[in-house]
């Protein structure tokens, strides 16, 4: 069996970013998805990180039989591919919360302190992820 694409390319990050800001979008500036992390618990929190990292190497080493995490450029024993596919789901979507000012939007007059406030956006980030991390990983393996 030959494995496809063993060398993880900077081409491979572009696709990623693109299908990660594709469905981040409409996540970041949906007012139910911050009233929804202002609710969740830090461990919650966590779950949905883990959620989003079990999504991510289900999509690229799972659902593509043809690619196999061992054979690829590692970092500490992690594919890069993995990590450039984490960090372009969550830094797309707070890229986007950064850009369209949504935390001062949809919690600035909730009177929270500065600590609460990262809280919260750290949870919506990690909730707008979990549908960043679809995009990301399909546009990776499809194109």
């Amino acid at each position: 069996m030959r494995l496809r694409r063993p060398t993880f390319r900077i081409a491979d990050s572009a696709q990623q970013v693109v299908g990660g800001f594709l469905l981040a979008g409409p996540f970041v500036v949906t007012e139910e998805v911050w009233v929804l992390a202002g609710s969740m618990s830090n461990l919650q929190a966590v779950l949905t990180v883990t959620i989003v990292g079990l999504i991510g190497y289900a999509a690229l080493y799972q659902a593509d039989t043809k690619r196999d995490p061992d054979s690829e450029q590692q970092v500490v024993g992690i594919p890069i591919r993995f990590i450039s596919l984490m960090v372009v789901s969550f830094g797309s979507v707070a890229i986007l919360a950064l850009v369209f000012d949504a935390p001062a939007t949809f919690l600035g007059d909730n009177g929270l302190s500065t600590r609460e406030l990262a809280e919260t956006t750290f949870k919506a980030i990690s909730v707008g992820s979990v549908f960043s991390v679809v995009g990301a990983a399909t546009a990776d393996s499809v194109l």
